[in-house]
């Protein structure tokens, strides 16, 4: 498998205050075909914007409402980054409110998109073979179905969101396993059932759907996000925690930039964590959470990025409960060693 050698060229993370009226967000890299943003200093809604669904149309990762359109919102994708209207409908949306701090996170598709006909599904796909991104739309059936995701190779992580109804986020990912949905907007436990993958692992062109309404009610729209492992850009997995302030240590072969971490074995929050919020330099304290609209908060100590993975630095049942069972989502922002040679650095 080849490496990929700048991650920054496919997934980057930026930091903005809200202006309430036109902004240009630039410092991306690239014109993003994914963009989750949230607010940092208070609470706010998580907005999550994509180039195949358009400009404008928003779900949110801590809540079950259907996607909704506001004109002043995320109005483009641009060649470096995105822009924003004045926010200012009915009270915003929470995406450029003046003097708002945020952050954005962005991941580059194909720029484009194809219509795919692997799957018993005709689904829209907008694919990034080289960093193992989709961004997949299709129409549910209510009964057992395929979608095409269009990576070439067998996603780790898949997040799926009801656009025309209200429901829960459901998402596979490789650790659970092809049982269980680990619902993106709740604490909860994963739960067990057929009716979300048909208990059939996704292939390397198709994702399995069985009858569950969260993921294929008849008639329903839906939007999927869907990562493959690629070797020096993300790494999906799990480990166990050990209840010791000097935690688990997990490799992922590259110095992070980005971590998403659930536990699995009891009810708790989500947590993200980025390179480029608060300080540059370990530990990585600055916290925000998937399901939560909550500001963004510190603690005395959480993780480490080194060069080759991440170390936890606390403990507690939500990142490193003795014995707890956690599945990480991690990007990065350098390799351990590139085509340069220069081996990567802990912050």
């Amino acid at each position: 498998m080849a490496q990929i050698n700048k991650p920054t060229d496919y997934f980057n993370t930026v930091l903005y205050t809200g202006t309430g009226s036109t902004q240009s967000i630039t410092g991306v890299g690239f014109q993003p075909d994914w963009v989750w943003l949230k607010r940092r200093d208070n609470v706010g809604r998580h907005r999550l914007f994509d180039a195949v669904r358009g400009a404008t149309k928003s779900v949110r990762s801590d809540g079950t409402e259907a996607e909704i359109t506001r004109a002043d919102s995320l109005t483009s994708f641009d060649s470096d980054g995105f822009t924003l209207g004045a926010d200012s409908i009915s009270g915003g949306i929470n995406v450029n409110i003046s003097g708002e701090t945020m952050v954005g996170w962005s991941w580059l598709g194909a720029n484009t998109t194809a219509s795919n006909t692997d799957g018993s599904i005709t689904s829209t796909v907008s694919a990034n073979t080289t960093s193992g991104f989709s961004i997949v739309s299709y129409t549910g059936t209510g009964s057992n179905a395929t979608v095409g995701h269009g990576l070439g190779v067998a996603p780790s992580w898949i997040v799926i969101k009801g656009r025309n109804q209200t429901e829960d986020w459901t998402t596979y990912h490789i650790s659970t396993g092809n049982t269980k949905n680990v619902i993106l907007n709740s604490t909860a436990v994963p739960d067990t059932s057929t009716t979300y993958w048909q208990d059939t692992s996704p292939t390397s062109s198709v994702f399995y759907l069985g009858s569950s309404t969260r993921p294929n009610t008849s008639g329903g729209t839906y939007i999927a996000y869907c990562f493959a492992e690629k070797k020096g850009f993300s790494k999906f997995g799990s480990y166990v925690g050990n209840g010791n302030a000097d935690g688990t240590f997990v490799y992922t072969g590259f110095k992070p930039a980005f971590t998403i971490l659930k536990r699995t074995d009891s009810a708790d929050n989500w947590l993200m964590q980025d390179n480029k919020r608060k300080n540059p330099f370990n530990v990585v304290d600055t916290q925000l959470f998937p399901d939560l609209d909550n500001a963004e908060s510190s603690s005395s100590a959480i993780l480490d990025y080194c060069s080759n993975g991440f170390k936890i630095r606390k403990t507690g049942g939500n990142i490193n409960a003795s014995g707890g069972s956690y599945i990480y989502m991690c990007f990065a922002e350098n390799p351990l060693v590139g085509t340069n040679n220069i081996p990567a650095t802990a912050r």
